[in-house]
């Protein structure tokens, strides 16, 4: 459990700023070439399969530190590419239909852009945007494949995200479905009880 915690609650530290800041670049400055290529690519990595996030920050690693290396930071990295395309349409959607009458009462008021958005827009969305972020949770939460390519599996408790592997939940479960040992039946009821 402490796994999951930690390097979901990484991967959404990391994930929500960025989706959140794209949201507002699209919906509030975004124009011509580089706001189509923005949204073309959230388009491509909110279809992506789970895997591929995976496998993608495994090789980043490979390259750039060592093959076979694993641990919950790279966990955290594959969570937060699944996490980023769900933020951005979610927080999108939501800054969008904020009334645009609220926008230019900041503006008339002489309000600059940039505190229109940070005291009027998002406080105005931020129930849906905190909805958003749930649902960014919960689609990343109960992955297995990429955690079991970039966390890796232990038998030990390790809670640093930049040593070695890192257990977590949909790991678990998955290794007490596939392995059950010699006690079929308690492995079973482990795998169970880790849903």
């Amino acid at each position: 459990m402490w796994g999951t915690l930690l390097i979901t609650l990484t991967a959404t530290v990391i994930a929500v700023p960025i989706g959140l800041m794209t949201s507002i670049y699209l919906v509030e400055y975004g124009r011509g070439r580089l706001a189509r290529a923005i949204t073309f690519f959230v388009d491509v990595m909110t279809g992506i399969p789970s895997i591929v996030a995976g496998l993608f920050i495994y090789s980043v690693f490979a390259l750039i530190i060592r093959p076979g290396i694993s641990m919950g930071f790279m966990g955290a990295l594959a969570l937060t590419v699944l996490m980023i395309p769900v933020v951005v349409r979610g927080s999108e959607e939501l800054l969008r239909i904020v009334p645009n009458e609220l926008r230019e009462a900041s503006y008339a008021l002489g309000v600059p852009k940039w505190l229109t958005i940070l005291k009027v827009v998002i406080p105005t969305s931020i129930a849906g945007i905190t909805t958003t972020v749930m649902l960014a949770i919960a689609r990343v939460i109960g992955e297995t494949a990429p955690l079991l390519l970039t966390a890796g599996y232990t038998m030990s408790l390790n809670t640093n995200l930049f040593a070695n592997q890192m257990m977590t939940l949909p790991v678990f479960v998955y290794n007490q479905f596939m392995n059950p040992g010699t006690n079929t039946e308690a492995a079973l009821e482990r795998a169970w009880a880790g849903r």
